[in-house]
């Protein structure tokens, strides 16, 4: 309780110390609210430095396969490419032409990504890793682990050093028999020719990351129990560690990005999960379809790709990816 003389200092401020009426307050101007049959909101204050309060999902394409590991390449007025498995062909989007086929057959390509001259990498379950040469010739980068073949590469990702790195799980052998000692994950280092495993204690890696200071090496394992890893990558390529940075509750996961600010987008059972460095959940995106992978690209970079079972979804971002060159 205040004493009597306090009481009155507050009164006399009150009632002299402005000239007229007093000022109405100001009415507290709400929060935009995001679409909830498009977005989960778990942290609002982060989840608003990534995503447009007005953004919505688009779907772009339909009537596809199962399509993976879309990439964007800014030549020839920006296009995605992206892989539809089943198909065995690599196929492009761009906003004017909408769908067509960029290569088939595409030796069931997976996962994409650009190398520091931007030439396209592509992850195949034919059992390559290949680079597409800027006369479209395609080269065969590694196919070969010691004196075995490799499983079924997955998807690809290439470190600012352009070491190139890849998982092989086991899913796209077929009638082939496994030659490997284990579903790994890769390093390429061109320089050297050397193909060494870097992680080999999961059950089914499959997307990888790095985090944008590319300390850390996120590996999505779609197999049991269908979590995130992230490992210590030291200067000179070595790994270590392998804690769980996060586990998924619907589906599973298997394309992962890292995006400027170091959070994760992975995809899942529900579209797609968005997690904090810190591996706390920030959001989801909620797509029709699940989705298999995702990809920041456009021509800001500012557009986030779902490749989801047969079609194909986008979004606006207020975020691009952390491997921006």
């Amino acid at each position: 309780m205040y004493p009597k003389r306090m009481i009155v200092t507050i009164s006399l401020v009150f009632a002299f110390g402005c000239a007229g009426e007093p000022e109405a307050e100001e009415a507290a101007t709400p929060e935009p609210a995001f679409d909830e049959t498009a977005f989960t909101v778990v942290d609002a204050a982060a989840f608003r430095e990534l995503i447009p309060a007005d953004a919505g999902v688009a779907q772009l394409a339909t009537g596809l396969q199962f399509v993976e590991g879309p990439v964007w390449i800014d030549s020839d007025g920006g296009y995605l490419v992206f892989s539809d498995i089943p198909a065995n062909e690599l196929k492009r989007w761009d906003a004017e032409n909408g769908v067509q086929t960029f290569r088939a057959p595409s030796g069931s390509s997976n996962g994409n990504t650009l190398d520091l001259e931007s030439r396209l990498v592509t992850a195949q379950h034919d059992g390559r890793i290949t680079r597409t040469e800027a006369d479209g010739t395609i080269v065969t980068l590694v196919e070969r682990y010691m004196d075995t073949r490799l499983s079924s590469p997955n998807d690809v990702v290439v470190r600012s050093d352009g070491t190139i790195w890849f998982t092989d799980p086991d899913y796209g052998l077929g009638d082939r028999e496994q030659e490997t000692p284990g579903n790994y994950v890769y390093r390429l280092d061109e320089s050297t020719g050397e193909t060494t495993a870097v992680v080999t204690d999961m059950v089914r890696p499959n997307g990888l990351c790095f985090a944008p200071d590319e300390a850390t090496l996120y590996v999505a394992d779609s197999g049991d129990p269908r979590n995130i890893r992230a490992y210590v990558v030291a200067e000179d390529g070595a790994v270590s560690g392998g804690d769980v940075f996060a586990s998924i509750d619907v589906g599973f996961p298997d394309g992962i990005r890292c995006d400027a600010l170091g959070n994760v987008w992975t995809s899942s059972g529900d579209g797609a999960q968005i997690y904090s460095a810190a591996g706390d959940l920030i959001g989801r995106v909620l797509l029709p379809e699940g989705a298999a992978n995702l990809a920041f690209g456009g021509p800001d970079g500012m557009t986030v790709y779902f490749t989801a079972r047969t079609s194909l979804y986008s979004i606006p971002a207020l975020v691009g990816d952390a491997a921006a060159r």
